[in-house]
């Protein structure tokens, strides 16, 4: 008979069939992940290795897996080791109560998994955590004396930026092994009877002993030589009152600190002898010793000294703390060789006053680079698949007579979304490649009717920067990845430019650089093609064996990517450098550990109305170098790393880290120095630190006597709490020869309530001209000067400022007219100048219609000085009526012919909708404003002669006056007999205050 098949012989049998298919598809999706992992790692490579950055890659990973191995083994070697023993040595007839009986029972099927699973889960753990720590071990072992030591221990600075934070995190992981070794000790030695409690007793047997005993007074030897380096942690850490270690911390926690280290090595030691001598008492007792001693010696006795000794003299006892602080902070925010200038500026707008400042006026920026885009846009996008950034540049380029002039920039990048239902994955990445040409604007010029007058523009690209490489493949909006390149004689399939006004005339092109990985095999297709997944990679025909694949073509993206040691500055700019289109980036190395010096929130001092802090959780710093100028070209992308500031030991430190990855500044070009610039971010750091470090002296810090703020953004609404940016501008400061290419910001004092004073006691202005010699700085470059106005001399900030022109009644009537047609008007920067003596503002005012094509126009100029100020149709005239009909210097905008008020943006002069006044009638308006300017500086003069007693000079001043009153009766007459009728009273559209940013 033939035997029955029961189901308990057909289940195993079943079973037995499934374990090879499961086997088999666990294997696959091993693979198969396995194989997406690899990819991901080989398309790296192939990145790295098309730029000529591999080393970077391999040095990094090569560090991080030397790492991850270091630290799984310390970690998983130790907690196997402490639970093996404490397994084999347990009693073999131990006593156990039922409830342990029940644990063992469950528990020891699994404890062969358990005995090497928990190591090797807390092994990866601990190996992921020291692998990412790879920066910090690098820059250990190649780590670079500061030549500078700290004035609490004499040490130098580099043991605090390099070694301090590697020892103390050497200490830390050795805690976390020793301290998990000890639970998990405990832990298997009561589960298997070593340790038992019997009601109030606890039995510990001889081997549990030795092995607790043992590993507790490593862990407390470990944190003995962790209290005693948190003594030196001092000088880093914040005080009461400081950055460092003050009085309290001198005199009270740093002694605690080494007394509290050798109670826990004291203590480490009585556990050692228990484990001999078998009594617990006395490592118990140290134990307690040693938390009362941390209460009374850590906590309270320092409290004691701060309260009773420190508050009642506070001012003398900090300080010597208080001058560590500020000396360090000076030197590590490198501030510390500022020129300050007690700067009596002038309030009296006096005739001729501009003329030893002819040069900067001619230079003053009328073009506001976060205004105009939208004219850039309009003016020369040409196609809906082009676009230009929000904020434009501002850069220098020489004049044809000599010279360098500012100009506002940008590149004319390509943009996919303006594709619309063309937007096919053909579209996308073969033909839309790359944007065309860089477009300059002058600075200081405007056309007839507002608009930009244009350097370098058009398509193809034409101008007064020669002939350049114009196509932009890498860019701040490129697309995510372009496939670029065909054989040779193949026909062009990327499109170059459009040819003419028919959309359909093109001009195509083919990529011939190298930019990125080839993909000139099937693998590296399938690779690229599961990295951006996007299966038309591997089956596309357009992708062939010359075909390069571009991506990661940020320029900050890219510096980052090769120099991970480096923080890029927020605002990249391009530069025409030798024929390429090549884009600016400042890296800089940074440290928070930095003995003494005041620490920032780098994010919250690099916030203004132009960049809104960048999502940072830890970004507070205390040093920070330019150290890197590195440039990114344009066309393909190769990324050149120059060391700038070649004394930074951090700088120095990752050059023997990555040796051949930074080229000295000898080998920068004359055209490319010509182009960098003092960067913005490092530049709104040092006036952050120098709103209360300008003070160098400790009695007069420590009071906040002349603490300085940046203001607010007048331009802003209100309600807004944003920033005024600092600007560039080609300017001449009190202790410089000649006009430089400068970037500056100004000081008022610091809110102590909710009402502040808006007047100006700082203006702080740095060299940014490098100058144009190949491989050599200027030697003025990067020199800092601050003009500190006397407390009385009240002269106006730039909120003060803003709400005199937006409260002007003559000055809100001219807007209206302005404003009127369903036009809108914007105030342009308001820019700060020290010209005459005093201090120049200069706002550019503009007109846009609220159609959706249209865009801003230049109208009108502000000016003020003093407490005058005047409104015109151009520069020129503007600080001819502001000085008494004759400035004395000429602005770069005085052959600009005058617009006529009431004209829409995009319309001819003199065809708005409103009521429109001649030409002649302005000019008459422009003698007249001047006139009055000149009678009240006369009226002034007699005043001030009558005071002093000098009637020579009273006679002078009347005679002036009697002039001054014949030439207005004169002006009246002749406006009577020849003018227009008066024009009709200007619609109350916008009141003043409303004008819009």
């Amino acid at each position: 008979m033939r035997p029955r098949v029961t189901a308990e012989t057909h289940e195993p049998r079943t079973a037995r069939r499934r374990a090879p298919i499961a086997i088999t598809i666990a294997i696959v999706a091993l693979l198969v992940i396995g194989f997406f992992v690899f990819a991901g790692l080989y398309a790296d490579v192939l990145w790295y290795d098309q730029l000529g950055f591999v080393e970077v890659l391999t040095t990094e990973w090569f560090a991080r897996a030397i790492l991850f191995f270091i630290g799984f083994v310390a970690m998983a070697a130790p907690v196997w080791a402490s639970i093996q023993i404490a397994y084999r040595s347990r009693p073999v007839y131990a006593k156990l109560n039922s409830q342990l009986d029940r644990y063992q029972e469950v528990f020891e099927p699994l404890r062969r998994l358990a005995m090497y699973g928990i190591p090797a889960v807390l092994g990866i753990f601990a190996g992921v955590a020291t692998a990412s720590r790879w920066e910090l071990v690098l820059t250990w072992l190649n780590r670079t004396p500061f030549g500078q030591t700290d004035p609490q221990f004499g040490f130098d600075v580099g043991f605090y930026v390099f070694e301090l934070p590697f020892y103390r995190s050497v200490v830390g992981f050795a805690s976390a092994v020793v301290l998990l070794s000890t639970i998990l000790v405990i832990a298997t030695s009561y589960l298997y009877g070593a340790i038992r409690v019997s009601g109030r007793e606890v039995v510990i047997s001889k081997s549990a002993r030795i092995q607790i005993a043992v590993t507790a007074g490593l862990y407390l030897a470990l944190q003995a030589v962790s209290i005693w380096l948190d003594q030196y942690a001092a000088v880093t850490e914040q005080s009461s009152l400081i950055t460092g270690a003050a009085y309290t911390e001198v005199h009270a926690v740093i002694p605690g600190r080494g007394i509290l280290a050798i109670i826990a090595a004291a203590v480490a030691i009585l556990f050692f002898i228990t484990a001999i001598i078998g009594r617990w008492r006395f490592p118990l007792v140290g134990t307690a010793l040693l938390i009362v001693s941390s209460l009374i010696i850590g906590s309270l006795y320092p409290w004691v000294v701060q309260r009773f000794q420190v508050d009642p003299s506070e001012r003398v006892l900090e300080e010597p703390y208080i001058q560590r602080n500020i000396d360090l902070t000076r030197d590590a925010y490198g501030v510390a060789d500022i020129d300050e200038i007690p700067y009596e500026a002038k309030t009296d707008a006096e005739p001729g006053a501009l003329r030893s400042d002819a040069e900067t006026t001619a230079s003053i920026r009328l073009m506001d680079p976060a205004v105009i885009s939208s004219a850039f846009q309009q003016l020369q996008q040409f196609r809906q698949y082009y676009q230009f950034p929000d904020d434009l540049d501002v850069d220098r380029y020489p004049l044809p007579d000599g010279g360098t002039q500012d100009s506002i920039v940008a590149v004319r990048d390509v943009n996919l979304e303006g594709l619309g239902d063309a937007s096919t994955w053909y579209n996308s990445h073969i033909v839309y490649t790359h944007g065309y040409g860089l477009v300059a604007a002058a600075g200081n010029q405007r056309s007839v009717d507002g608009q930009p007058v244009f350097l370098q523009s058009g398509i193809p690209s034409a101008g007064q920067l020669g002939d350049f490489q114009p196509r932009v493949y890498f860019g701040q909006t490129s697309p995510a990845y372009s496939i670029v390149g065909a054989p040779d004689g193949a026909k062009p399939v990327e499109l170059d430019y459009p040819a003419g006004g028919n959309e359909a005339e093109q001009t195509q092109t083919t990529f011939d650089g190298d930019g990125g990985p080839k993909l000139d095999n099937a693998f590296k297709k399938l690779v690229y093609a599961l990295k951006f997944q996007s299966e038309q990679i591997f089956l596309s025909d357009a992708v062939n064996d010359d075909s390069q694949i571009l991506y990661d073509r940020d320029p900050i993206e890219r510096v980052k990517k090769v120099a991970p040691y480096l923080t890029p500055d927020s605002d990249v700019y391009p530069s025409v450098v030798d024929g390429r289109i090549v884009w600016i980036v400042d890296g800089y190395t940074l440290s928070d550990q930095f003995p003494y010096s005041n620490k920032v929130s780098m994010s919250e001092a690099i916030a203004d109305s132009e960049g809104l802090t960048p999502t940072l959780a830890f970004d507070e710093i205390n040093y920070i170098r330019n150290s890197v100028k590195a440039t990114v070209d344009a066309y393909d992308g190769t990324v050149t790393l120059y060391a700038w500031d070649q004394d930074d030991p951090i700088l120095q430190t990752w050059q023997k880290i990555f040796p051949a990855t930074i080229k000295p500044m000898s080998e920068m070009s004359g055209e490319l120095m010509s182009h960098v610039r003092y960067p913005a971010d490092l530049f709104k750091v040092q006036r952050a630190v120098l709103g209360r470090y300008h003070v160098d002296e400790a009695g007069s810090f420590y009071s906040r006597e002349d603490a300085w703020s940046t203001p607010k953004d007048p331009t802003q609404p209100p309600a807004s709490e944003l920033l005024q940016p600092p600007y560039y501008l080609t300017m001449q400061m009190p202790g410089q020869d000649a006009p430089s290419y400068s970037l500056y910001s100004t000081f008022i004092p610091e809110s102590r309530s909710d009402q502040s004073r808006n007047v100006l006691r700082g203006y702080l202005a740095v060299d940014s001209d490098a100058g144009s010699v190949a491989g050599k700085k200027s030697d003025g470059y990067g020199k800092l000067r601050l003009l500190s106005l006397p407390e009385d001399d009240n002269v106006p900030g730039p909120g003060q400022v803003q709400n005199t022109f937006n409260s002007d009644t003559a000055v809100g009537q001219q807007l209206n007219i302005l404003a009127q047609g369903q036009s809108d008007v914007i105030n342009g920067n308001l820019l700060t100048v020290p010209v005459g003596g005093g201090l120049l503002y200069v706002q550019p005012v503009y007109v846009k219609s609220t159609t959706n094509t249209s865009f801003p126009l230049l109208r009108k100029v502000l000016v003020a000085f003093g407490d005058r100020i005047a409104f015109q149709d151009t520069l020129d005239q503007a600080l001819n009526v502001l000085f008494g009909g004759d400035s004395g210097a000429a602005a770069g905008d005085e052959t600009v012919e005058p617009d006529q008020p009431g004209t829409e943006p995009g319309a001819e002069p003199g065809t708005g909708d409103g009521t429109d006044a001649g030409a002649g009638e302005g000019v008459q308006s422009t003698e007249l404003q001047a006139l009055l300017n000149r009678a009240q500086q006369a009226l002034k003069n007699k005043q001030d002669a009558l005071a002093k007693g000098d009637w020579g000079a009273y006679g002078q001043a009347d005679a002036e006056l009697a002039e001054i009153v014949s030439e207005l009766v004169a002006l009246a007459d002749d406006g009577a007999s020849g003018s227009q009728p008066p024009a009709t009273e200007a619609p109350a559209t916008p009141a003043p205050s409303s004008v819009k940013k």
